[in-house]
């Protein structure tokens, strides 16, 4: 990104962001609560328009409503759409629509690996909308794997989830990030990421205050500004879901 700004409701809540995430790299995104993060996370998705600035991923431009194969991406909030109970793993094997067409065969396995991943294999046939919040975003996490994703943009994924469930998705984060995946994760605090996490950017009033190592970041007051807006299910790489 350079110079990127976002307006909401006529107002800035994003300003002059430059920022560049290399190949391989696991980046922190931090600030308190209405800090301008989640936006700044959807912007770079391509779900919210710039206002002004430039936005680019793997190369070329983003453009809003543009599926990325090699992205993966996890919203803040998530909420059902419409009134179909889609299952644990409809809803993961919707991150592969618009990849390319995949048979049974070779579709299942993959939305498996990813539901047993974040340890929710066991309740594949379970519908989303009888889920906790928590293991509700342990879903939304195997969706955006499922595609083997490059790029992997995610907000607050430890939110609602337990202690031992976040050690599973921390040490999963850590082996993608080995592998070369690269990582832009939001969170709170850094929590099971603590010793992993190089590079933090802090946002404060939609401006960016700190891009450097984490140990030197400034701890800001954990106040409410300006309440981000959640994001709907299907926002993810704005697809939506349907029973198979």
């Amino acid at each position: 990104m350079a110079g990127a700004c976002v307006d909401r409701a006529g107002q800035r809540v994003l300003h002059d962001v430059d920022l560049r995430i290399d190949s391989g790299e696991l980046v922190a995104l931090l600030g308190a609560n209405g800090s301008g993060k989640s936006t700044l996370l959807r912007a770079v998705v391509g779900v919210l328009p710039l206002a002004a600035g430039s936005a680019r991923l793997f190369g070329a431009p983003v453009q809003r409503g543009t599926s990325h194969d090699r992205l993966g991406y996890v919203p803040q909030e998530t909420s059902e759409t419409g009134s179909i109970p889609a299952t644990a793993r409809e809803t993961v094997a919707s991150g592969l629509l618009g990849a390319r067409s995949w048979w049974p065969s070779a579709r299942d396995p993959r939305v498996m690996s990813s539901l047993e991943a974040v340890g929710m294999a066991d309740l594949a046939g379970r519908p989303i909308t009888r889920m906790s919040g928590g293991q509700r975003r342990r879903v939304m996490i195997a969706r955006a794997l499922v595609r083997d994703p490059r790029l992997l943009v995610l907000d607050e994924p430890f939110s609602g989830v337990d202690v031992p469930t976040q050690d599973l998705i921390a040490e999963l984060f850590r082996e993608l990030s080995a592998a070369g995946t690269t990582i832009l994760v939001v969170l709170h605090e850094t929590g099971p990421l603590a010793g992993d996490i190089r590079r933090a950017v802090v946002l404060d009033h939609g401006h960016v205050v700190h891009d450097g190592a984490e140990r030197d970041r400034p701890r800001l007051d954990p106040g409410h500004d300006h309440p981000e807006d959640a994001a709907p299910l299907d926002e993810c790489l704005g697809q939506e879901i349907h029973p198979l």
